[in-house]
């Protein structure tokens, strides 16, 4: 089960990936368990991207009236 925190997070990767820090705690648990990816960037930098278990999760979880968009 994914805390407030990682939920929010995954919702931020989603709509808005610039803003999230690649060194957050929530991210590298959204990484390992594939929800989210690392896209290398120019320069060595990398943005996080959703994936399609990620983009799952949040469907499912605003089908329960939970998240809207």
């Amino acid at each position: 089960m994914l805390s407030p925190h990682e939920f929010t997070t995954l919702m931020v990767v989603r709509d808005a990936p610039d803003q999230v820090e690649t060194d957050r705690l929530e991210l590298r648990t959204l990484l390992d368990l594939r929800l989210v990816t690392l896209e290398p960037l120019a320069a060595g930098r990398q943005s996080p991207r959703i994936t399609p278990n990620g983009k799952a999760v949040l469907e499912a979880v605003a089908r329960m009236g939970y998240l809207q968009r």
